[in-house]
């Protein structure tokens, strides 16, 4: 593998740690929130990733990054309270909160960052390999 395509590689990694920290962040957002309904009650999102493999010329494998794939809803169920002095409780009194665990999200949110972080590293690993490769030549 090249060291120019470490680049390509890490790089896709930290895009991919990038939308899975903001979905993240919009799930810790919203996780207090509240609605009357289940159709607008506000449901915990996860990004999905999918591993990219580029063939070179001759079928070697250059390198493997990462793609985003999409951003799917959890199916966990709603939290249904009973609230009936609620401003958006429904005709029988209920309300519906997220299906967001704060606590799951915060692990997520470290776990995200610290991929982010060792990309970063990464990246500047190969860059410093190949400017003492360049001072080889010297």
């Amino acid at each position: 593998m090249s060291l120019y395509n470490i680049f390509n590689v890490a790089g896709s990694g930290m895009s991919a740690q990038s939308v899975r920290l903001n979905t993240t962040a919009s799930n810790i957002a919203n996780a207090d929130s509240v609605s009357s309904n289940t159709e607008e009650t506000y449901r915990a999102r996860h990004p999905v990733f999918a591993a990219e493999l580029q063939q070179a010329i001759g079928g070697q494998t250059k390198g493997m990054g990462v793609q985003v794939k999409g951003i799917v809803q959890s199916d966990k169920p709603l939290t249904r309270e009973h609230a009936p002095d609620h401003p958006l409780a429904d005709t029988d009194g209920f309300i519906y909160k997220s299906n967001v665990n704060v606590v799951e999200e915060m692990a997520n949110m470290i776990s995200a960052s610290r991929s982010y972080q060792m990309n970063v590293q990464v990246a500047d690993s190969a860059k410093t390999m190949l400017m003492q490769t360049l001072r080889l030549g010297k």
